[in-house]
């Protein structure tokens, strides 16, 4: 395994322990807390997938929300 891969696996298991922490001493619910902790992974994921595009250039949120589309 790479370096770069035991990372990005050791941390995706802290971000699942911290979330699942924090929703449990919320809600003191373990099935709620389990639910949450894998749903924000999750969402987080689509987020930076669109907050990169934005960074970079290739998406603008004004044309998005306006459902403008640009020219192939």
């Amino acid at each position: 395994m790479t370096h770069d891969l035991a990372k990005t696996i050791s941390f995706l298991a802290l971000h699942l322990l911290v979330g699942f922490t924090v929703a449990f001493a919320v809600t003191g619910s373990a099935a709620m807390a389990g639910g949450i902790a894998l749903i924000e992974p999750l969402v987080n994921a689509v987020v930076f997938f669109f907050h990169e595009r934005a960074w970079n250039g290739d998406l603008r949120f004004a044309e998005v929300l306006l459902h403008r589309h640009a020219a192939a």
